[in-house]
């Protein structure tokens, strides 16, 4: 019961995280320039239309009961209309964040399994050549932004070598799959659309791995760091006098406490994707709430702009929590703490 009561604690204390987080959005919508309602109508509309849209956001009540409204609205899935798209924001977020979760999810996969595995193999041959040119690419593709990355493999390996298509989510010529979950990988594997798969891996690949890249390194130098620490301690020396062979030190007894750091900055770059691939998306023509966000924000559309910052703020929420249980899952430490403070 330990971990359900941990698990409780953090998801009450990200109630109170996203409850801010609204307070902060309310407030910056209201002190921005400029009319919401004259911003809703348009510049042509009449004043009557004007004052008749004020009436009905509640923009003539004190700010309190305009938070109120607002809030009781969000919590119903209602953020009004976009002034870009014309259409209920909610259903705009149905459509943009499917395409960003997708390319996320492929892109944090590769993120844990490139980063940890170049770390793991550059502290196992610290100090020699491995460990050089991965310390190298590990630099090299910190400072390096994704959309850089993006540019040089749509260069690279779509216009030269034609391996990868760049545009959008499937090829014109490939059949959609019935929507069930919004991930088209997901659902065309439901429907039994393998060819419709394949096609929309292909277009994941590219800018998955430009907004894995950094990644990768960050979590390369993470776990390499780590682990070459660990290899000084004790309980590691002792298992090799015990006659233990090296890959089972490193893979039984090594690698699991390093990374725990390695786990944390993940599940944080991973949040973090959300909020930087619309460079990415824009590049490939992705049609992500990256890309929408940023669009609504050089439009000045309020009410996407309140619930894409809404959105992000819950997935950092849900994401820390994933973190928080699996990093208590390799740390005993936390959950024996956890344990006595019930």
């Amino acid at each position: 019961m330990s971990m359900l009561n941990f698990l409780v604690r953090r998801i009450i204390y990200s109630f109170f995280v996203l409850l801010g987080l609204s307070i902060v959005i309310f407030i910056i919508a209201r002190i921005m320039p400029g009319d919401p309602a004259r911003m809703a109508v348009g510049a042509r509309a009449p004043q009557w239309v004007v004052d008749q849209i004020r009436e009905q956001m509640h923009l003539n009540d004190p700010l309190p009961v305009q938070y109120g409204y607002w809030l009781a609205d969000a919590v119903h899935g209602d953020f009004g209309l976009s002034l870009v798209t014309q259409r209920p924001v909610t259903a705009d977020i149905r459509e943009f964040f499917p395409a960003s979760l997708e390319l996320v999810l492929v892109a944090g996969l590769l993120s844990a399994l490139g980063g940890i595995g170049l770390g793991t193999l550059s502290a196992r041959y610290k100090d020699t050549w491995v460990d050089n040119v991965v310390r190298l690419f590990s630099y090299a593709g910190v400072v390096t932004p994704s959309f850089v990355f993006a540019i040089f493999f749509v260069l690279i390996f779509a216009w030269e070598l034609k391996w990868f298509p760049v545009i959008g989510r499937l090829s014109e010529q490939t059949p959609a799959p019935p929507v069930v979950t919004g991930l088209i990988t997901v659902d065309s594997l439901l429907a039994g659309q393998f060819g419709t798969f394949l096609d929309a891996l292909k277009h994941l690949v590219l800018p998955a791995l430009a907004l894995a890249m950094g990644a990768i390194a960050q979590e390369a130098r993470i776990t390499r760091a780590t682990m070459a620490d660990n290899l000084s301690k004790d309980y590691i020396a002792a298992e090799r006098a015990l006659g233990i062979s090296e890959r089972e030190v490193t893979g039984r007894f090594l690698l699991k406490p390093s990374l725990i750091p390695t786990v944390s900055i993940l599940g944080l770059d991973i949040a973090s994707t959300f909020s930087i691939a619309f460079l990415v998306e824009l590049i490939f023509n992705w049609p992500g709430l990256a890309r929408y966000g940023m669009q609504s924000m050089l439009n000045k559309d309020l009410n996407s702009i309140s619930a894409v910052i809404l959105v992000l703020g819950a997935v950092f929420v849900v994401v820390n929590i994933i973190v928080d249980i699996i990093v208590a899952q390799l740390d005993p430490r936390i959950r024996l703490s956890a344990a006595r403070s019930e």
